[in-house]
């Protein structure tokens, strides 16, 4: 008890002890200083050097922010009733000393400094520790900072593709119609981010963000028949290009908050990255645009209004080019979280592709628009599509599903030959459930086709712009590789929909088709914390062949494509995205309508190395 008392006689001294204000009264001056309040420092362990202190932690660059005037500090703490020299200033609230602390004060006593304490100062050139170069730090102000970013992605592929031996066939006394499939292909692309944001991002969205992205590519083709890397059959049979492209060119300005919990409208115009729908199936682009972004009720609705007016793509990297494309689309879509289900989140979307196919040859030589197909006119489409889909969780059942309806017109398509009105519609289903180390999962697409391509409705669902996600994704064969046929694609490269259009970046979409049906069943499992793996089983079947068989002047066409085998494996040595490797492997072993349409039961595979290194 006496103990107790004689602690309170003291803090109760220290309170009468403490000077008074001055009359002005209020907080003292320059928000930007503090109570140096320092402890008593400890006993130094025996044999520990002293380590004083350090500046601040990582690379922080030099400060922006102006020094107070040290005479004017004292005579304004002075004027509150404040001793000056119980204040230190500090400017910069980001740039804040820290003590020279080592966890191991013997070893660093003895030695270097211990490599695994958390206070040491980093170099311009480490990204994992704090650095002006990625926004930890300002560059203007208090509040303004800047981000750079550089990725590196090289991709080293190597398929097997029935590829037409053309007028000119590249290997004398061969008479087939389709030639050699081997192929090897090399991408380099290199891009460079600069971001420059301004708020208190630490506790909302930031006031304002722009964001400069270009990409510098090279892209390298080698195959073994002529008139497929250009049109003049003298180029022969291998290809080499570049390409400057600009993906990303945009500013966001954060409009006003919706809530005491920064629920917020934003507003983003220019070249922007944007997803439609949970998997990719519908649009999916880096392309001009102006987007409202809105979410409320602390973040558990989102929606988007957006108007994209699209840039023409590069044929060979498929990025950006600088040419307008008379195409333009419009998407609006509203998201919920936690829809009655926890970790249920469900999404409703209405997209307009308006596309009025301009003529347009590629950089190849080949025409894109229209199709050198059937009537090959130019012609206009009006697509609306309406969508429902859902992602997350039911208790320990993983669910993503989605279902689209399209309607509108095309007014003189290619293969019918004349005007058809569009009205088809796609289902998507994927279940899976995670035992520890390892996911099972099964898929179920469906892409409706057209069973009679001359009677005026275009049934066949085709998407705007996919890049869909499932079933391996970019390391499934029948995604990842275009199938030509009769100067357009079977399929598109990184697409999933058979369209028959003459190319998924550049030509039209096409709702003639013959649909598809995709069923997959497959295995995801982190074997180690540096890799994963996924390993997926498919098959493949048309939804209907009424369409192919006059495209390709055959009867009897079988649906059945056939059996896929894909294997995708990422290493991540340094568990971060900072360096990735991807393996992907992928076997198609044909169905008889694959070999009724090229002429081979050959086993088909796709096999690719690919290495992401980021600053």
């Amino acid at each position: 008890m006496a103990e107790r008392l004689w602690a309170l006689g003291v803090i109760l001294l220290a309170a009468c002890a403490t000077p008074p204000k001055a009359s002005g009264g209020g907080d003292p001056p320059h928000s930007d200083t503090k109570p140096s309040a320092a402890a008593p420092a400890l006993p130094a362990t025996p044999g520990t050097p002293d380590l004083g202190e350090h500046g601040p932690l990582g690379n922080a660059g030099r400060s922006p922010a102006r020094s107070p005037d040290d005479a004017q500090l004292r005579q304004d703490l002075e004027d509150y009733g404040y001793d000056s020299k119980d204040f230190k200033p500090v400017p910069d609230r980001w740039r804040v000393p820290s003590p020279a602390w080592y966890r191991y004060s013997s070893y660093a006593a003895a030695n270097e400094p211990a490599a695994d304490s958390p206070y040491m100062i980093g170099s311009p050139l480490n990204p994992y520790r704090q650095n002006v170069r990625k926004g930890d730090y300002t560059v203007l102000g208090q509040n303004t900072f800047f981000q750079f970013q550089l990725l590196s992605d090289t991709l080293l592929e190597y398929r097997d593709l029935p590829t037409p031996s053309a007028i000119s066939t590249a290997r004398p006394g061969t008479q087939d119609f389709f030639g050699s499939g081997k192929q090897y292909f090399f991408q380099q692309n290199i891009a460079l981010t600069f971001e420059l944001f301004h708020g208190n991002t630490a506790f909302k969205p930031p006031d304002y963000l722009i964001r400069v992205t270009p990409v510098f590519n090279v892209t390298y083709l080698d195959l073994q028949e002529n008139n497929a890397v250009n049109i003049d059959v003298r180029e022969g049979t291998t290809r080499s290009d570049g390409h400057v492209a600009l993906q990303e060119a945009f500013i966001e300005k954060h409009l006003v908050d919706l809530s005491p919990n920064y629920d917020f409208l934003s507003v983003i115009v220019g070249i922007q990255p944007f997803v439609t729908d949970f998997r990719g199936f519908v649009f999916i682009d880096n392309n001009m645009g102006a987007r409202l972004v809105a979410n409320w009720d602390n973040n558990r609705s989102q929606a988007n209004l957006a108007l994209f007016t699209l840039l023409e793509k590069n044929t060979n990297s498929e990025l950006n080019s600088f040419e307008w494309r008379d195409q333009y689309v419009f998407v609006a879509n509203y998201f919920r979280q936690d829809f009655i289900w926890f970790g249920y989140t469900a999404q409703l979307s209405f997209h307009w592709n308006h596309d009025e196919g301009d003529p347009q040859v590629d950089e190849n030589g080949f025409p894109v628009r229209p199709a050198v197909i059937g009537t090959a006119s130019q012609h206009t489409i009006d697509a609306v599509y309406l969508g429902w889909a859902g992602d997350g969780h039911i208790g320990r059942l993983n669910i993503t599903h989605e279902y689209f309806f399209v309607f509108g017109e095309d007014d003189d398509n290619p293969i019918a030959g004349r005007p058809v009105d569009i009205m088809a519609q796609m289902f998507f289903v994927e279940l899976s459930v995670d035992f520890d180390w390892y996911r099972l999962r099964g898929s179920f697409f469906w892409a409706s086709g057209d069973d009679d391509p001359g009677d005026g409705d275009g049934t066949g669902f085709d998407g705007i712009l996919d890049n869909p996600n499932f079933a391996g994704g970019a390391a499934s064969y029948w995604i990842r590789q275009s199938l030509r046929l009769f100067g357009v694609g079977l399929n598109q490269r990184l697409s999933v929909y058979p369209n028959l259009r003459s190319n998924k970046i550049q030509g039209e979409a096409n709702f003639v088709n013959p649909g598809l049906f995709f069923l997959t069943a497959g295995v995801d499992a982190e074997l180690m914390q540096e890799l994963r793996t996924s390993l997926n089983f498919s098959y493949l079947a048309f939804d209907t062949t009424a369409t192919l068989e006059p495209f390709a002047n055959q009867n009897d066409i079988s649906s059945d494509i056939g059996f896929e085998i894909t294997l995708l494996a990422q290493y991540r040595p340094l568990l971060t995205q900072n360096v990735q490797f991807f393996l992907g492997l992928s076997a198609l072993f044909p169905g008889e309508g694959f070999e009724d349409i090229y002429e081979t039961d050959s086993v088909q595979f796709s096999l690719f190395l690919q290495m992401v290194l980021i600053y």
